[in-house]
């Protein structure tokens, strides 16, 4: 009863203290279960015009761009190269797609669904139809009634167990579709800039009339390479202020920069000794067995699959022991060994032919329904079940082959001319690091990040293994890989997350350990003024110089008098019009060409100062040719100048339209 009493004598406090651990409770919870909702941004890989890319959208959009690889190229397995082009194709087309839609919506510009139609399947498809070569004939050739078939091939019959290949059939229609839509789009929008972005008669006149001035100039120019450094003073403040004036040319992303060192991983003398051993293990029942499909496929880096080689696609150091005079069945090669790697072959068939490729048509499988035809195939374009009777038949022959819990059924429409074939095992085995040597390797490169872990142990020790310190400049979040570092995106994730002077853990990437050193950090806008100093220097000296040497030149009262007090001479450039590109032998120097151009004729100039040098000029023989103007013909010249314009317009509508790509915390 008396701790009954002390809770009520206490039960303001007591419910204080309730209330505020329920509600945090109750708010940790609800941090905890909607942290999807204060954490939301994370889900997108970024902002397009005002358009946030989900993760899964943009997930779903590499996963039908990778179908539409897998087609074309006629592979299931993409090696690191492949896989970063295709994440940056899909951004690309992302960025192309919102922007050009932003664009299209203020303007009321669009690709109708019959014109698309029609750039899709009409009469005369689009160039991107037209270049797949999944709608081509048998004389590689587009074919309307190939894109015609397949089209019909992949109507959804509404059926939700559709097969998996009906399904990336439309995948990859749907993809070529998309893209029609979007070129088509940019082709509207870049013909309509051009349109806007065209010379009239007076820019016509004015081009026509520069080209017909030309002068002869005489000349005598002091190159700045002449004056000795050491007689201009460039102060910081000159190199200051001339990076402000151009900071726009230096403007730049946040970037890393950093050093490594690579400890190769490559075999031991043990593992070519091991796999040397296996292989010769394996000879004799390689040369022996009945079931050469299980020896190969447990034993070799090349699988068996029985296929037919002919003398075009078998490998060129199997040619003669398969094809020539003294070729027959069970032949084996000996060993052999050429680049780290040991291979064998046995010739299980010879001395019979079969055609390169077939016809095939696919039957309906109900009453009602068209037949389809499917067009040309070579055997290792077909699955195994369909190419081996496809190729073993006929022309007119039909066959079934399992389909789910069905039946298809082919005919064979034709096939072409027959060659001969053989069938050959290959035996092959690369050397390749063991986990013994793997694991030396590993703990080599690990000691030397546990023994180094400041940035001048780090060169010290590198310097004295005689280990090639490599740069990497400017990685940017988005970068893909370091140098040409297999699989280093991981590297680019650390040098965004560690601080600078860090050394990095061991990476591994492919065939290389890596050890990396964070060099600098730089998140200014534009590039640090001592980034690019030398080149600010050279431009301020050289401006220095052209003071020094006008100032010489003051008072001089002929060419002659100058190219004596310089120790050079007077040099000539003839014809000399607006548009020319150099001044006789002084290079590029468009303001010198203009100078020539505006002073008096037979008047000594005053001090020019050009790229390479400061100039004196004397103009003689100003001329005006006597050529005919053609409004039509000078307007088409400048609007084929004008031409790269409405492309360049798109990159900067891309540039100006708020992209935010936070693509780096998904890869």
């Amino acid at each position: 009863m008396a701790t009954l009493q002390k809770i009520r004598n206490h039960g303001v406090i007591l419910l204080i203290i309730v209330g505020a651990a329920m509600l945090a409770f109750i708010l940790g919870d609800f941090l905890n279960s909607g942290s999807s909702f204060f954490h939301r941004d994370r889900e997108y890989v970024g902002e397009i015009a005002g358009h946030k890319v989900h993760y899964t959208d943009y997930e779903a959009a590499r996963e039908r761009l990778t179908e539409v690889y897998k087609i074309e190229s006629g592979r299931s397995d993409f090696d690191e190269e492949t896989t970063t082009q295709i994440r940056n194709q899909v951004w690309q087309m992302m960025l192309m797609d919102y922007t050009l839609q932003a664009q299209a919506k203020e303007i009321g510009m669009d690709v109708t669904a019959d014109e698309l139609s029609e750039l899709c399947i009409g009469a005369e498809p689009h160039q991107i139809i037209r270049s797949r070569r999944a709608f081509y004939d048998e004389n590689g050739q587009f074919s309307r009634d190939n894109l015609v078939r397949f089209l019909h091939s992949i109507e959804n019959t509404g059926d939700d167990n559709q097969s998996d290949n009906l399904r990336q059939a439309q995948t990859y229609w749907l993809y070529w579709e998309n893209a029609v839509r979007l070129t088509r789009m940019q082709e509207k929008y870049t013909e309509l800039v051009k349109n806007l972005i065209t010379a009239n008669k007076l820019d016509a006149k004015y081009a026509f009339d520069a080209r017909q001035q030309s002068v002869d100039v005489r000349y005598v120019m002091r190159p700045y390479s002449a004056v000795a450094d050491s007689l201009v003073k460039v102060s910081n403040s000159d190199i200051k202020a001339l990076y402000n004036k151009q900071k726009q040319m230096y403007k730049q992303t946040p970037n890393r920069s950093l050093e490594y060192v690579c400890f190769d991983i490559k075999p031991s003398q043990e593992d070519f000794q091991t796999t040397e051993k296996l292989m010769n293990d394996l000879k004799q029942e390689f040369a022996t067995t009945d079931d050469i499909a299980l020896v190969v496929n447990t034993n070799s880096d090349i699988m068996y699959d029985g296929r037919n080689y002919s003398e075009d696609n078998i490998p060129e150091m199997y040619k003669d022991f398969a094809f020539g005079k003294n070729a027959h069945k069970d032949a084996v090669t000996d060993i052999t060994f050429e680049d780290d790697t040991y291979r064998m072959a046995r010739l299980m068939d010879c001395g019979y032919s079969m055609p390169d490729s077939v016809q095939l048509k696919l039957i309906a499988a109900e009453e009602g329904q068209e037949d389809h035809e499917l067009g040309w195939f070579t055997e290792s374009m077909l699955q195994k079940q369909i190419a081996e009777p496809a190729f073993a038949g006929k022309k007119g022959t039909r066959f079934n082959v399992a389909a789910g819990l069905g039946e298809q059924t082919f005919e064979i429409m034709d096939v072409s001319k027959a060659t001969p074939k053989v069938k050959l095992a290959i035996l092959e085995r690369k050397v390749t690091p063991s986990s013994r040597t793997y694991s030396v390797l590993y703990n080599e490169a690990k000691q030397f990040v546990v023994n180094n872990q400041t940035e001048d142990l780090f060169r010290g020790a590198a310097a004295e293994a005689g280990m090639n310190l490599q740069p990497a400049y400017a990685l940017n979040k988005n970068t893909d890989k370091v140098a040409d570092l297999k699989s280093s995106r991981p590297i680019v994730r650390w040098a965004f997350e560690a601080k600078e002077g860090q050394v990095s853990d061991v990476f591994e990437c492919g065939d290389k350990f890596v050890v990396a050193l964070l060099t600098e950090i730089s998140e200014d806008e534009y590039r640090p003024m001592k980034d690019v100093q030398g080149e600010l220097t050279l431009k301020a000296t050289n401006r220095k110089k052209a003071a020094l040497i006008s100032k010489e030149m003051e008072g001089l009262g002929s060419l002659e008098e100058a190219a004596q007090k310089f120790n050079t001479t007077v040099q000539n450039a003839e014809a000399v019009t607006l548009s020319s590109y150099r001044l006789g032998n002084g290079g590029s120097e468009p303001a010198v060409i203009g100078k020539a151009l505006a002073i008096n004729a037979n008047t000594l100039s005053r001090p020019v100062e050009g790229r390479n040098g400061v100039y004196m000029l004397v103009a003689s023989d100003k001329k005006t040719a006597e050529a005919e103007f053609n409004e039509q013909t000078e307007v088409q010249q400048l609007n084929n100048r004008y031409a790269y314009l409405p492309y360049q317009l798109i990159n900067m509508v891309e540039e100006k339209s708020e992209v935010v790509d936070n693509r780096y915390n998904f890869q």
